[in-house]
């Protein structure tokens, strides 16, 4: 026990454990037929909305096939991250699934581990190495989404302010598309782009989207591709009065993120995003079928899906789990990365 508790003293990890179960889980192929797989959640970021439900989803996928997780929080610190995937390689663990980070401090450690043995799934990050099977939100479809609402809503002739931080995968990808849909629609003018990483972040968002409203009083639309961005603005723009002429569209979604959208006159008007839960879920069942050696490929997508506050209201969702049962294409029905020994997550 000692030796599973180190990593908690050394780092001050986040540590949650979902015990294994001690016979296997029923009709599994190996090693999950005897019990007792070890695995390791070792995350970049578990703060805010979407990376708790993400969590959530991981965790639970673990308890259904039996598995013993341990989840790492790195509180958004690369170093403590590369330090917490070294401590679980030391733990000897089966298999790590990596969530977020940046791929140039994790690469090497991530080929040790694979050198021992162990499998690694890694979820929204590209790290390049070889092996390494990647569960990926289309990020680019989520922002072709989103952003083909704004065109619909406002025209092709609008001021806009973007909410954006370089360096994350997911981030850069849904960017992308931003630039893509500028270039073809010229009458769409950037005013502003500013961002923010510091905790809590909707908090320093906010101070910069006021900033923002203030030197650029002609901004009508905000396209903020991270839902905790999206928080911020909406403060920013409550806060100024603006939120009857302003649009907000942005992307993930979470239970508070749809109280926020269904506010009376809320200027949060859309979002695409995939269940996180259900991601999380799709990432712990990949590495599951790593471990058993089912082929899936180098990448297994989770497709995206458009939410605008409308039908929020039309539908009369007030929460995520509203959200899944009144959205078949929200929620978790197997398909993606599921295999029939695999029980679903309860």
């Amino acid at each position: 026990m000692r030796k599973w508790l180190r990593p908690f003293v050394l780092s001050l990890a986040c540590f949650t454990a979902v015990p294994a179960l001690a016979t296997g889980a029923p009709g599994a192929p190996p090693p999950f037929d005897k019990g007792q797989v070890k695995l390791a959640l070792v995350a970049y970021l578990t703060a805010g909305d979407f990376f708790q439900a993400f969590q959530r989803g991981v965790e639970r996928q673990a308890k259904a096939v039996g598995a013993d997780l341990r989840v790492f929080d790195a509180r958004q610190d690369a170093v403590r991250q590369r330090e917490q995937l070294e401590q679980a390689i030391d733990l000897g663990v089966d298999g790590i699934l990596v969530g977020l980070g940046l791929p140039e401090t994790l690469r090497d450690t991530v080929a040790k581990a694979q050198a021992k043995g162990i499998k690694v799934v890694a979820f929204d990050i590209d790290l390049q190495v070889p092996g390494v099977t990647q569960v990926v939100q289309d990020h680019r479809q989520l922002a072709r989404l989103v952003l083909g609402q704004a065109l619909k809503d406002n025209g092709e002739h609008f001021q806009a302010g973007v909410a954006y931080v370089p360096g994350f995968t997911p981030m850069e990808q849904r960017f992308e598309i931003w630039e893509a849909v500028k270039r073809d629609h010229p009458g769409i003018v950037e005013q502003a782009r500013f961002g923010s990483m510091t905790a809590p972040i909707p908090n320093s968002i906010a101070n910069a989207a006021g900033a923002v409203l203030r030197a650029h009083p002609d901004i009508s639309v905000f396209f903020a591709p991270y839902d905790e961005f999206a928080k911020g603005v909406k403060l920013a723009v409550d806060e100024a009065g603006r939120n009857k002429t302003t649009r907000i569209y942005s992307a993930d979604i979470s239970t508070a993120d749809i109280q926020a959208m269904t506010e009376p006159d809320s200027a949060w008007v859309a979002t695409a995003a995939v269940n996180a839960e259900t991601a999380g879920a799709i990432s712990l069942r990949t590495l599951a079928r790593r471990l058993t050696g089912e082929e899936q490929g180098a990448q297994v997508l989770v497709p995206p899906t458009l939410i605008t506050r409308q039908l929020l209201l039309d539908l009369q969702v007030r929460n995520l789990k509203q959200l899944a049962e009144k959205l078949p294409g929200f929620r978790d029905d197997g398909q993606v990365a599921g295999s029939a020994w695999i029980p679903l997550p309860r």
